[in-house]
């Protein structure tokens, strides 16, 4: 199932206050609380604040910033957390996770949405569920997207689907819904072979989990994403980023790369 030009004019109403709130937050608009800071670049994170009960959700955002060392691939870190096989290397409760729906027309994503934001490479509603541990099995349901712009940044964003949207689950037993209120992770290059992340989540576990167990437990899941991240990017893995990249490569030579309409990058 493709989603088409009617979902793309909801995405654009639907994306303008989170928008809003995530370049408030980008611009330390919010009384952030530290908890965590350090220069270990070995350590998974470097920095770690957060703000408790953010825009009255019950449950806290949380912000994290890492420095990795290895070759600048944006759409590969969308990968751990999207691709099932990679996000299982670091996420032991995930279940399942995929692309339900993709949004191929880009071009026509990138008019609705306008420049400001930078170019849309990548765009469609996500589906992930988790394992049943201590508490029973949740389910997401998110649009997500990947934004580049001309300072070679990139910006991995995603907000969860509204209930009116339930019909865009997959059939079979419905469980406990999660929400991630706002997610994002931000890409930068800073060396010719390193890069800063930062990662911004406000997830609300769901069913009966008091408030004050959130940001533990998501902050640990966070910093086992970075310790594999910085594996994985220093060419851990059996060198799996350096057979992507070279394929990327030759695909290139085949293929003509994609142009934005927007941007002259």
């Amino acid at each position: 199932m493709q989603v088409g030009f009617s979902f793309l004019l909801f995405f654009d109403l639907y994306t303008r206050s989170y928008i809003h709130t995530y370049y408030c937050i980008l611009e330390d608009e919010f009384d952030w609380k530290v908890v965590e800071s350090n220069s270990n670049l070995k350590r998974p994170v470097q920095f770690y604040d957060k703000i408790d009960n953010f825009q009255e959700k019950n449950c806290p955002i949380l912000r994290f910033r890492s420095t990795i060392e290895g070759p600048f691939v944006p759409e590969r870190f969308a990968q751990l957390l999207m691709d099932a096989e990679l996000r299982k290397k670091w996420d032991v409760a995930i279940s399942q996770v995929y692309e339900a729906y993709p949004i191929y027309d880009l071009d026509l994503a990138n008019i609705i949405i306008g420049s400001k934001y930078g170019d849309c490479s990548r765009m469609g509603v996500g589906y992930c569920q988790t394992k049943k541990s201590v508490v029973s099995p949740r389910e997401q349901l998110t649009m997500c997207g990947i934004q580049d712009f001309e300072n070679g940044g990139s910006i991995i964003w995603g907000t969860e689907m509204e209930d009116s949207e339930n019909h865009l689950f997959p059939e079979g037993k419905r469980h406990v819904r999660a929400r991630s209120h706002i997610f994002s992770t931000t890409l930068m290059p800073t060396g010719p072979n390193t890069f800063d992340v930062e990662y911004v989540l406000q997830l609300e576990i769901g069913g009966n989990i008091p408030s004050f167990m959130n940001a533990p437990v998501v902050s640990e899941t966070v910093k086992q994403m970075f310790s594999y991240a910085k594996k994985y990017y220093s060419g851990g893995e059996n060198g799996d980023l350096e057979k992507y990249i070279n394929a990327k490569k030759s695909l290139q030579n085949v293929f003509q790369d994609r142009k934005s309409l927007l941007l002259p990058f």
